[in-house]
């Protein structure tokens, strides 16, 4: 198997984990974890790394904004750009939504959270 036929089986089973556990739509969960990930990147850069619409994005965040899980600012650098942060209750709502993945993965080995983190380093280099 070529490692790109890997990365979209990699790809397939881990949303359908992810999905078990997300009753409000797995790209919600997506958007608030990558928000909280690059907290200091401005939304276009997000954007990038979701690989999703800006239509899209803007009703999601809109979504988040409504619920009270994110909030939108200016960028303090640049003031044409945007970023968002999370709110406590975002913060709750994504720690909540991870511990119950966690329960269903179970244990890991040292190996293979170390293979995860030299994925994750080599795709974010990539992308």
């Amino acid at each position: 198997m070529k490692k790109a036929q890997y990365l979209l089986e990699i790809e397939a089973l881990t949303e359908n984990l992810m999905k078990k556990e997300s009753e409000n739509g797995l790209l919600k969960i997506k958007v608030l974890s990558f928000i909280d990930l690059y907290e200091n990147l401005s939304v276009s850069m997000i954007i990038e790394k979701l690989g999703i619409k800006k239509s899209n994005f803007a009703l999601i965040s809109a979504e988040l904004e409504k619920e009270g899980l994110a909030v939108s600012k200016q960028a303090e650098i640049d003031r044409r750009c945007r970023t968002m942060s999370l709110t406590e209750k975002g913060k709750a709502f994504l720690e909540e939504y991870f511990s119950k993945i966690d329960t269903h993965i179970g244990e890991t080995s040292l190996e293979l959270d170390h293979a995860i983190e030299v994925i994750l380093t080599f795709l974010n280099k990539r992308i």
